[in-house]
């Protein structure tokens, strides 16, 4: 059953959007999460809806790595609106990520691909168990059983022999497994630029252009 507070959430994250998106974007709690914002401001500045969901742990790690301290939970959609610019406002379809109740998790509504970045180790080992524990875990668990896109962009190390069985436990299932590892062939100079290298392959993945870093000519 669900809450008030996550009727609200739902309510009051972008349904003046008239395009239903085709993408969801979730942000978990690894390092790295600045490699999901990033993505979301991506796909934003090219105008495309987005649903999101960021799990606690997530919350967390947005506060201790880039200084976003989204407060209450059922404050979350504005303080990630204010974040991203009233703009994303119409954009972003924020879902709660105790919200089993939300559109991402039925194979009947229409969507292309699920990306979650980072992933935590345990997201990915509840995804590859099929646990469906969190809205986060049952939207990977119908891009599985849908046949549609997933990507996971793990960012741990060392891995486990855990972590690497429940790696290639997905990418046997045809999961896109592209872990946070910038190239250098580029020749970065900024941790920006490192960034955007893993967004972009990650955009790759969507089949979303970008010239977000030179590509390799040989």
């Amino acid at each position: 059953m669900r809450t008030q507070s996550q009727v609200t959430l739902r309510q009051s994250s972008g349904q003046a959007s008239h395009k239903s998106p085709e993408y969801a974007i979730a942000i978990t709690g690894a390092s790295g999460v600045i490699y999901g914002m990033r993505l979301v401001e991506v796909l934003l500045e090219k105008k495309i809806p987005i649903y999101l969901t960021v799990s606690a742990s997530g919350a967390v790690v947005l506060k201790e790595e880039i200084s976003l301290d989204l407060g209450k939970r059922e404050g979350w959609p504005n303080r990630l609106t204010r974040y991203f610019g009233a703009s994303s406002k119409t954009l972003i379809h924020y879902l709660d990520e105790r919200d089993l109740a939300a559109p991402i998790s039925s194979g009947s509504h229409p969507l292309k691909a699920v990306a979650i970045v980072p992933c935590s180790m345990s997201t990915l080992s509840g995804i590859a168990c099929g646990s469906s524990g969190n809205l986060i875990e049952r939207a990977a668990d119908v891009a599985l059983k849908e046949g549609r896109k997933l990507i996971v962009v793990p960012r741990e190390t060392p891995l486990s022999a855990i972590h690497l069985e429940n790696m290639l436990k997905l990418a046997r299932l045809g999961v896109h497994v592209l872990p946070a590892a910038p190239g250098f062939y580029h020749r970065p100079k900024k941790v920006e630029e490192m960034v955007d290298f893993i967004v972009g392959r990650v955009l790759d993945l969507l089949g979303v252009e970008h010239n977000l870093f030179k590509r390799w000519r040989g």
